[in-house]
């Protein structure tokens, strides 16, 4: 491939979607949650695991996405209404899917979950679609840090009624768990506030104006050393910022506080680049199968790897739970336990890649 003109589609951002849709599926099905290792848990509060990666990394490509996506058809002169009306109905669908796996298979709706994962994505996707055919870049930064710094203000600064002054060193008192545990029906994931509630999800959009910005600039940079250079750069800068930031805002997933929200983004930005030069721009490509056979079908690998839990985790098939009868019989032959609960993570992976590989290959691609 040429020196100076990277091709429209970037197998690396494919294979870099892929690679985090199977860090996903491992991280969220273990053998045994009663033997995980500590880097595959996500932090309890404040702080940073490398599972913490996984969630913003995504949300980040789904930004860039939007950029590769529909400025070919604002180029075009598309009309804007059928694109609007598609983003809507895809935002749609991704929020029901998240819906359906939380209720798959008792379909108990009397303890639904109405946020989660695929529902975040949906929130995430949906305005950041809409400020990309109706803003320009310039607008879409002063919006991204106009939410990252009032996100701050509000969350460390603004008492909250009958609780007073925040205070980030305990999930109960700061306004993300005040304005859920108030305005968020049905079961919350901790009770009391959900990690994917409905205040946190504001900096979440800032996660991907973040990627559309990457991504225009992907677009916007011909020569692919000059976009490399960019691209290196920006991403050490926001480092930088959100390595500063957290001395005032704690890096904390849970809320996704401003400062999660820098140090995801340029640590995401500096892989995306590495990513660029090796597979796009040196054409090393062999060892991203995995990732672009995921990438391919992201959304329905994910959804396709919480259906079958009821197969491989449950025993409403079987009688038995097989992840059950992995862990005892690894464990009786003296294998360490968080060591066979992330074998079956691997090999439950795996099991996923399978039906996505026959999809990659009879070139189905399910657009959700």
């Amino acid at each position: 491939m040429s020196n100076n003109q990277l091709s429209n589609r970037l197998i690396s951002l494919d294979a870099m979607r892929g690679f985090t849709i199977a860090a996903m599926i491992i991280v969220n099905d273990p053998g045994s949650w009663s033997h995980v290792y500590g880097p595959l848990l996500h932090e309890a509060w404040n702080g940073i695991t490398p599972t913490d990666y996984i969630f913003p990394f995504f949300l980040f490509i789904v930004g860039v996405s939007i950029s590769l996506a529909y400025q070919k058809r604002i180029d075009d002169g598309s009309a804007k209404g059928p694109l609007v009306k598609k983003i809507i109905i895809r935002s749609l669908k991704i929020y029901l899917l998240g819906l359906f796996l939380w209720l798959w298979p008792r379909f108990d709706f009397g303890g639904i979950r109405w946020v989660g994962v695929l529902q975040r994505i949906a929130l995430v996707f949906l305005p950041c679609a809409l400020l990309y055919l109706y803003t320009d870049w310039k607008t879409q930064l002063k919006i991204c840090i106009g939410i990252l710094v009032s996100y701050w203000i509000v969350m460390a600064y603004i008492p909250m009624p009958g609780i007073g002054a925040p205070d980030l060193s305990v999930p109960e008192k700061n306004w993300a768990h005040f304005i859920d545990n108030l305005l968020l029906p049905g079961r919350l994931w901790q009770e009391t506030w959900d990690p994917e509630g409905i205040l946190s999800t504001l900096p979440s959009i800032s996660t991907g104006i973040i990627g559309m910005l990457i991504g225009k600039l992907i677009i916007s940079i011909k020569d692919s050393y000059e976009k490399l250079t960019h691209l290196f750069l920006l991403g050490f800068v926001m480092l930088v910022i959100g390595g500063i930031w957290k001395w005032f805002f704690p890096l904390n997933k849970n809320i996704w506080t401003s400062s999660y929200v820098m140090v995801m983004a340029g640590m995401a930005t500096l892989t995306l680049a590495t990513f660029i030069y090796i597979v796009d721009l040196k054409g090393y490509d062999r060892w991203t199968t995995l990732g672009r056979v995921f990438g391919a079908n992201s959304i329905a690998s994910y959804v396709l790897a919480g259906m079958l839990t009821v197969i491989f985790y449950s025993d409403m098939v079987w009688g038995v739970s097989l992840s059950g009868a992995w862990m005892n019989g690894l464990t009786s032959i003296g294998v360490d336990p968080k060591m066979a609960s992330f074998l079956y993570a691997i090999l439950y992976m795996l099991i996923i890649f399978v039906p996505a590989y026959y999809l990659y290959k009879k070139k189905i691609f399910i657009k959700v």
